[in-house]
């Protein structure tokens, strides 16, 4: 995403290489940081539309899909309100939304379910199985292992950067593995 510069090698998503190619390269994909980072002055309906703008994507298509998403995510009836005014839970959910308005084909999520309660986990759970199912790739960081175990087939344990462990994810709980830092994927059966 740039957010850091590599020191070595390279990275390229869907053939486009992050650096002499990155605007075709992030058009791919979304990121749903785990700190929230939204303007407070848009209406949530805004901040979609707002970050539409960045994948150069206007007009009605963009708010047909922000009212979609809105709807999806069970934000339609907040769509005028700042987000300061959403609980953790909608905050969570418009992070998410805010990361899939320019359909990407990966989407990047940082601690998905951090500081939410274990109802809107299951049904987050829930929309990223339906989401996957759909076809999209997901990558996220979790320090929950119910979470590894509920959503991945696979785990890769990163430390400092470097894959220590990539195996099934019932091998890699098994063999008692310390899951301090997990890079999970989910992917399509």
């Amino acid at each position: 995403m740039g957010l850091a510069r590599k020191t070595s090698g390279s990275i390229r998503i869907f053939g486009h290489d992050t650096q002499s190619d990155w605007r075709a390269a992030r058009r791919f994909v979304g990121l749903a940081p785990q700190e929230y980072n939204f303007d407070r002055y848009l209406s949530i309906r805004d901040v979609l539309i707002f970050q539409a703008g960045y994948y150069g994507l206007r007009g009605r298509e963009v708010t047909e899909r922000a009212d979609m998403l809105l709807d999806r995510f069970g934000l339609a009836s907040k769509a005028k309100q700042e987000y300061t005014k959403l609980s953790g839970g909608m905050k969570r959910r418009l992070t998410l939304a805010r990361a899939l308005i320019h359909r990407p084909k990966l989407v990047i999520l940082d601690e998905p379910t951090a500081g939410v309660d274990v109802e809107l986990r299951i049904e987050l759970w829930n929309l990223l199985r339906e989401l996957n199912d759909d076809g999209l790739t997901i990558f996220l960081t979790t320090h929950y292992l119910e979470e590894a175990e509920a959503l991945c087939r696979t785990i890769a344990i990163v430390r400092a950067g470097k894959i220590v462990a990539q195996q099934p994810t019932a091998e890699l709980i098994a063999r008692g593995s310390s899951l301090q830092d997990v890079f999970l994927e989910l992917t399509r059966a």
